[in-house]
């Protein structure tokens, strides 16, 4: 836990949510170009801002400079980050682990809900929603009265079909617009300052057995570190390896706070994301950016 005096102090999420249009584009650049180390006036040119602004909304938004982000984006810096976990993800699932890199983890609890209630398909579950700012664009957040239960998010214009692809989880549920209930939530979620492990946030997670394990795998990886696909297979003893692994991280309900960001190829490669790899991207850096300020 950081002590008061080096506590993060974010951005408003209304207005960390107006910069990641920015970087979505400066993304979009670097990641077209990243072996090309591009320097920042060629990303501020795509980005559509001067190269000045450019370098105060990556410090305002990430707490990195451009530099710095493009460098934990490049496929060496996740090579990096997955020889650097090696030997973090035993210890994780022994021991626990402390330091910055438990930041955001030491302040989530979960729970499963019965198989019973996901092979009905949610059938009596009242699940409340509302779309917040955040980070990463508009974010769908859905909660019961035992906790938070999804987690996604959308771009300008994809509200209704993201509202969508999270109700076919649960299409027998009942959803119930209520912005000013998940509000709290979302503040909790995206405000590294309330990221309390004495008052932890409360998730629960709704699937099979199996990927209810893989979800509580995925919580074990630190911020600021990876896992493969690979490695989780065999944490959770899965005879049928990293491709089922894969299949349920891509079903993680809980974007964001159930790390799935966090998983990568064997390579380092950065590989898919349900809600774009533009947006994994933004994540990981985002998260560079907090365990550097937390250090």
């Amino acid at each position: 836990m950081l002590s008061p005096d080096r506590m993060i102090h974010p951005m408003p999420l209304a207005a960390a949510a107006a910069d990641y249009e920015v970087v979505r584009r400066a993304i979009g650049h670097i990641r077209g170009h990243w072996r090309e180390q591009p320097e920042i006036e060629a990303i501020a040119e795509a980005a559509a801002v001067t190269p000045t602004e450019l370098h105060h909304l990556f410090r305002r938004w990430a707490g990195l400079t451009p530099k710095a982000f493009l460098q934990a984006l490049t496929l060496d810096g996740a090579r990096k980050l997955l020889r650097d976990s090696a030997s973090v993800l035993d210890a994780t699932y022994e021991v626990g682990l402390s330091g910055p890199g438990r930041l955001h983890d030491l302040f989530v609890t979960h729970e499963a809900m019965s198989p019973g209630q996901w092979k009905s398909g949610g059938d009596g579950l009242v699940i409340h929603f509302g779309f917040h700012p955040s980070p990463f664009g508009s974010a769908l957040v859905m909660a019961t009265e035992r906790g938070l239960a999804g987690l996604a998010f959308a771009d300008p214009g994809e509200e209704l079909a993201t509202l969508d692809d999270m109700k076919r989880r649960w299409p027998k549920a009942t959803y119930v617009e209520n912005s000013a209930r998940t509000a709290t939530l979302a503040e909790r979620i995206f405000d590294p300052a309330q990221w309390q492990p004495q008052q932890p946030l409360r998730v629960v997670l709704i699937g099979t057995d199996w990927e209810v394990r893989v979800w509580d795998a995925l919580l074990q990886i630190p911020m600021g570190r990876l896992a493969t696909y690979s490695g989780i297979a065999q944490k959770v003893c899965t005879p049928e390896g990293a491709r089922a692994v894969g299949a349920a991280v891509g079903k993680n309900p809980i974007a964001f706070v159930v790390p799935c960001h966090r998983v990568v190829g064997k390579s380092g490669d950065l590989t898919g994301y349900h809600w774009g790899i533009t947006r994994k991207r933004a994540m990981l850096g985002w998260e560079a950016g907090q365990v550097a300020a937390a250090a």
